[in-house]
Formats: C-alpha cells, structure tokens, sequence
C-alpha cells in the first residue's frame, strides 16, 4: 500500500542556492523509506531484516526554501524480483506541484548472514500499491 510523509525543510537543509541541496533529498528518501519499512513491518521483520538501497533515480523538477513542506507519496508498483524490488516516491509542495520524483531500487538483506535473500510473499503484499 502507498504511504505518505510529510518533511518541512530546515535551514540545515538549504545550500548556498537557497534551496534543499540534493544530497538532502536523497536522505528524504531513505528517511521517507525507513519510515514505510517501520509502518508496515512486523517487529519480528525489522529485527530479521534490513533494507539497501543499490540506486536512486531522481528527478529534481522544484525547488523548496527553508519553512516550506512538502507531502511524500511513496508506494511499490510491482512485485519484487527475488530480492529486489523498486520503490518510487513523488515529493510534492504545498502549492500542489511536483518538486522531486524517484525511483530507487532496495535489496532485502537478511541480519544475521549479511547476504540477500528473496523477499517473502506475504511481506512483499504489503507494500503493493493496490
């Protein structure tokens, strides 16, 4: 299922532009993304598993100033491909317009070995937009 955020920039958040720096955005993302994985994971699973992001693809289509809000929407369009799956997020503005959409790809990582593992269906469900 898709979950929302929402972030206010800070003025640690803003570069010498006078706007988020990108590298804040990315952090956004990974925030926005633990904060689904916390949501909708059993304790059981945050203790078994951890998330890792292997890309991001990021459009950077507005700008936001220190005090302004944005809302994060962020959902799972697909199934997961063994351990894989992408994650997409659309950030946008309190004026209604888009200011950053990505799509990172997360790989599921068992806690205790280290090493990838195929995410589980019954897990996988609850991320699907539906």
């Amino acid at each position: 299922m898709a979950f929302e955020h929402g972030i206010v920039a800070s003025a640690q958040d803003i570069d010498e532009l006078g706007h988020v720096n990108n590298a804040v955005w990315v952090r956004w993302i990974q925030d926005v993304a633990v904060a689904h994985w916390m949501a909708a994971a059993t304790p059981a699973e945050v203790d078994a598993y951890v998330w890792v992001v292997i890309r991001h693809e990021i459009d950077y289509v507005g700008n936001l100033r220190a005090g302004d809000a944005v809302t994060v929407r962020t959902w799972v369009p697909d199934p997961p491909r063994g351990a894989k799956f992408d994650r997409h997020m659309l950030f946008t503005g309190a004026d209604g317009r888009e200011k950053v959409r990505a799509i990172s790809t997360w790989v599921m990582m068992d806690k205790a070995t280290g090493r990838p593992m195929r995410v589980p269906a019954a897990l996988a469900t609850r991320f699907l937009e539906t």
